[in-house]
């Protein structure tokens, strides 16, 4: 579903290309994923990983990192995956803000990036 409303202030020149190309209202067609099909796919990207959070800071043309936190990920749960995508955690985007295709992306707020894994562990 589009939600033209959703749309960034910044990319409403974008939009009004949309609306007189296309129109803002829903595709005839709804794209559709089965998902095992998105669970090989993102169990082949993030199979294990690591997790990083930093604070960043310049200093005399440098940029320097703090790290708060790694955490070890490890093997993405299919249940998981699936209710992140029923709850709304997961949901895709269809990057084509300037003119082309960047490709279709899942995406995920980096504070729902643990749940999805069995395995959590803290390093720092």
């Amino acid at each position: 579903m589009f939600d033209s409303t959703k749309v960034a202030e910044r990319h409403q020149q974008w939009l009004e290309q949309v609306r007189q190309g296309i129109g803002l209202g829903n595709l005839p067609e709804v794209p559709y994923w089965g998902f095992n099909d998105l669970y090989v796919k993102v169990g082949t990207k993030l199979t294990n990983c690591f997790f990083v959070r930093a604070d960043v800071k310049k200093a005399n043309g440098k940029e320097y990192f703090f790290y708060n936190s790694v955490l070890m990920l490890k093997k993405v749960n299919l249940k998981k995956f699936i209710q992140s995508i029923e709850k709304g955690l997961i949901y895709i985007d269809f990057d084509a803000r300037t003119g082309h295709n960047h490709g279709t992306k899942l995406r995920i707020r980096y504070n729902d990036i643990p749940y999805l894994y069995e395995t959590v562990t803290s390093v720092v």
